[in-house]
C-alpha cells in the first residue's frame, strides 16, 4: 500500500487588470445614478407635502388651513375617510400629537431621502407612514391591493438596501459618522 500525500489544490483566479477594475468602478456609479435620482425625487415628494401643509401654498392646502395658521394637517384627510378603517382613523383626526408625528415624519423622511442619510431609518419610518395611509384608504378604488403608498414603501426599502445615498448624497459620510455599533440603526 502506497502512501499518497494529498496536497491542497488552491485555484486562484487571475488578478484582474487595473484597466478592468477601473472600468468596473466607473460602471458602478453609473448604475447607481437612477436609484439616486429616484431617492431625491421621492424625498422631494415628502418634503413638498411638509412645506405645503405647513405654509398652505394653495396646492393641496389652502393658506387658511396651513399648519402655521392653526390648521390641522390631518383633520381634513382623516376626518373625511369612508373606508374600512374610517372610524379608527377619524378618531385620530386633528389630534395635536398625530399632527406633530405626521409632520415630523414627512420632514424627517423627506430630508433623509434627499440628503441620502439614515436611509434605513427613513425606510422604516416612511414605510410605517405609507402603510398607515394605505390602510386609511381601504378599500382601494382602482386596484384591490396596490396603490402609490405601497409603491413608495417598496421604493424606500430598495433605496435603503442598495445604499442609494452614496451617489449624489451624503451616504458615505453619514456611514462614517454612524460607524459605532450603538449608532448603526441610523444608517
Amino acid at each position: 500500500m502506497s502512501t499518497m500525500q494529498e496536497t491542497p489544490h488552491t485555484m486562484t483566479a487571475p488578478a484582474p487588470s487595473a484597466d478592468s477594475l477601473e472600468r468596473r468602478q466607473a460602471v458602478l456609479p453609473r448604475r447607481a445614478r437612477p436609484l439616486a435620482i429616484l431617492r431625491i425625487l421621492l424625498g422631494s415628494v415628502f418634503l413638498w407635502a411638509f412645506v405645503d401643509k405647513t405654509f398652505g401654498l394653495g396646492f393641496a392646502t389652502t393658506p387658511e388651513k396651513a399648519w402655521i395658521a392653526g390648521g390641522s394637517p390631518t383633520a381634513g384627510y382623516l376626518g373625511s375617510l369612508e373606508g374600512s378603517f374610517a372610524g379608527l382613523f377619524q378618531s385620530l383626526a386633528g389630534a395635536p400629537v398625530v399632527d406633530w408625528a405626521f409632520m415630523l415624519g414627512l420632514l424627517a423622511v423627506g430630508t433623509a431621502l434627499v440628503l441620502g442619510i439614515a436611509l434605513r431609518a427613513a425606510a422604516v419610518g416612511g414605510t410605517a407612514l405609507m402603510i398607515l395611509m394605505w390602510l386609511s384608504s381601504l378599500p382601494l378604488k382602482s386596484n384591490p391591493i396596490i396603490d402609490e403608498h405601497i409603491v413608495y414603501a417598496a421604493a424606500m426599502i430598495v433605496l435603503a438596501a442598495t445604499h442609494a445615498g452614496n451617489t449624489f448624497g451624503l451616504g458615505r459620510q453619514w456611514s462614517a459618522l454612524t460607524s459605532s455599533p450603538s449608532l448603526r440603526w441610523l444608517r
